[in-house]
């Protein structure tokens, strides 16, 4: 297995086709089967269904596809550094951080980071929770923001933010002039809901059993961006992560806050064997600044 036939998949992975990865890569058709060939001999696995002239991925290809995707990543950071030092320009800051404050939040933090800083580049790769550990874990970003609870090791936690959700709802809803809002709400709906794989989905789940409430959400979607503009849509009610609610404002939407209160609790990870750079420290330093500014404005 080498660099010629991992980028040979790679590239019929992201093109769906023997004859498009060869024109990526500047390759002849036949010269790309004969990686493919050969890695998946190198590996004794068979990543492609072969079938009339089509070529289909197995299971195990998307698996493998994942990893490779995490090496080019840590290769690009390896060439982009010997390309900035070379220059004499080393400074980089690598993140990873969840869609709720990769979205809106840390745009914000990386313009005031620049006005600082011009010289330094910013890589911000927006993830899912688990895979912003994965990352941290592999020592391959300076920090990263993921949603409680983690479950690897590999570097440093502490919490970054617990400030709770609140619930969004159109401001000509029956619920809009409401203080206050609680499970039994949600079922005035429609809810707007988390898909299952959200750590806010299981405790709010928790609040409407333990309420006795019962609601079928017409929508799911795993991201507080999306409910919040199908809640901009009229489509219903969502409860949204503090950020998203308070960047996104709009004036069709009115924010109120939830009870019991779940919180939306967010960790810094940082790697443990990957020294923070007077430029890491500061992004930081900026993030919890403009994190103190953002939740002030989260109703209460």
């Amino acid at each position: 297995m080498n660099l010629q036939q991992l980028a040979a998949f790679r590239a019929v992975m992201m093109t769906g086709t023997v004859s498009g990865a060869a024109e990526v890569l500047g390759r002849s058709q036949p010269a790309v089967s004969r990686m493919l060939d050969r890695l998946e001999a190198d590996l004794g696995l068979t990543l492609f269904e072969r079938r009339k002239g089509l070529i289909m991925p197995m299971p195990q290809a998307r698996r493998l596809l994942d990893e490779v995707e995490r090496a080019y990543v840590s290769l690009d950071s390896l060439q982009a550094l010997a390309t900035r030092l070379a220059k004499g320009q080393g400074d980089q800051v690598n993140l990873a951080i969840l869609p709720a404050l990769g979205l809106s939040f840390m745009p914000r933090v990386i313009a005031r980071f620049r006005d600082e800083r011009p010289g330094t580049r910013v890589s911000l790769a927006i993830r899912m929770s688990p895979t912003v550990e994965e990352w941290a874990a592999g020592q391959q970003v300076d920090f990263g923001f993921a949603e409680m609870p983690v479950r690897r090791t590999g570097f440093d936690t502490e919490i970054f933010s617990d400030s709770p959700y609140v619930a969004a709802v159109p401001s000509d809803h029956d619920l809009a002039d409401r203080s206050c809002l609680g499970p039994t709400d949600l079922a005035k709906g429609p809810l707007i809901y988390w898909t299952p794989f959200v750590a806010a989905r299981h405790l709010l789940d928790q609040a409407l059993i333990t309420s006795g409430v019962r609601v079928e959400a017409l929508c799911e979607t795993s991201l507080s961006g999306a409910a919040y503009e199908m809640v901009k849509q009229g489509l219903g009610i969502a409860v949204i992560d503090p950020y998203t609610a308070i960047l996104q404002r709009d004036d069709r939407i009115r924010l109120i806050p939830f009870r019991p209160a779940i919180p939306f609790s967010v960790a810094l990870l940082r790697p443990q064997f990957r020294a923070a750079t007077p430029a890491v420290e500061r992004m930081l330093e900026l993030a919890k600044m403009e994190r103190d500014k953002v939740l002030a404005e989260v109703p209460s």
